[in-house]
């Protein structure tokens, strides 16, 4: 026994605290819409016998930017969020541990080269169905539709350079429509009065007609109808909203975790991953974070009836996203904010 050890342990004894009592520390970034309950953090506490830190990260962006700084002195041991739209960059910036878990089968396309696939879900068009009633105007049938007069000043989205279901509109327009395609439509978007936020809340919770608001059409997800269900203050047999599925504008989002390179804690950080896999989580996480589950087999809530899943969806190939994401946002943000009218 060495010296030092000897006068750790006395120091411990003094200050009437055993080495088994000392628990370890898990660090674990998450973006900021992470949520979980308390008891699925209790019960990964007690398995462990660690103590959980949630690190929130701000979005899912902001978070692998933060990692990237800190990368040779990681401030996290595992990070949970990041998507499809970002492993690539995560992997090219060398920030993660290739992490895989032997718990479950993914569901198809719910895949994450590098990380753990946790929870899908599809970022698409909402509208207020009460809007659409009382106006007797149709509901558009395709993404040019939106740009015709009859829908001048209707649609609300979130800008993609700050906002990840933004961003996530922006993509499945382009792998839609084609790069040129999908920017023309933009410019003619443009000119018919569409509305950019910085974020999903000030677009859903401001500008949405079912809150107020005086648009009818948002960027929302293809689960908002049963969110809608689930928080209503009086029993509803269907959504006040409802999908818009039009062709280019659906993009599927898989949200993963994984160990991150130089972490303290590689250990607990795998029974993490594979805590997040487990059907606790699994079924948890469907009406707190409001996506769908992974792992294939697990039941989704009565409450997802109204959160049919789009039959396809368009995505760029994730090195299409890696590499030309940062253009695409800088030309947009030229063609619709700088050249705005």
């Amino acid at each position: 026994m060495s010296a030092m050890f000897k006068k750790t342990v006395l120091l411990l004894a003094l200050a009437g605290v055993s080495l088994t009592t000392l628990a370890a520390e898990l660090r674990v970034m998450t973006h900021s819409s992470f949520s979980l309950p308390k008891e699925r953090i209790a019960e990964f506490e007690k398995q462990s016998g660690a103590k959980l830190a949630i690190i929130k990260g701000g979005d899912a962006g902001e978070m692998l930017n933060k990692l990237i700084l800190t990368r040779a002195n990681p401030v996290a041991d595992v990070v949970y969020g990041i998507d499809n739209t970002l492993i690539g960059k995560a992997n090219a910036a060398g920030v993660l541990e290739a992490t895989s878990s032997k718990v479950g089968r993914n569901v198809a396309a719910a895949s994450l080269p590098g990380a753990v696939a946790i929870d899908y879900g599809y970022v698409t068009l909402n509208i207020d169905k009460a809007w659409f009633a009382g106006s007797k105007l149709p509901l558009p049938a395709t993404l040019d539709d939106l740009t015709k007069p009859a829908y001048k000043d209707l649609l609300v989205v979130e800008n993609p350079a700050t906002s990840s279901p933004g961003l996530a509109f922006l993509l499945a327009t382009i792998a839609g429509k084609g790069e040129e395609g999908a920017f023309q439509w933009w410019g003619k978007l443009r000119d018919n009065g569409l509305k950019v936020t910085k974020g999903w809340s000030e677009a859903y919770y401001t500008d949405f007609t079912r809150n107020g608001g005086a648009r009818p059409i948002v960027v929302s997800y293809a689960t908002s109808p049963a969110a809608e269900v689930f928080y209503s203050k009086e029993k509803l047999a269907e959504s006040p909203t409802a999908n818009l599925l039009l062709k280019g504008g659906v993009f599927m989002q898989v949200e993963g975790v994984a160990r991150v390179k130089g972490g303290l804690q590689p250990q607990l950080a795998q029974q993490f991953v594979d805590f997040l896999r487990g059907e606790a989580v699994q079924k948890d996480l469907q009406t707190s974070m409001w996506m769908y589950p992974a792992v294939a087999g697990v039941a989704l809530a009565p409450v997802f009836k109204h959160a049919a899943q789009p039959a396809s969806f368009s995505n760029p190939d994730l090195k299409a996203m890696q590499h030309k994401t940062a253009a695409w946002v800088s030309r947009w943000t030229r063609l619709v904010i700088k050249n705005a009218p």
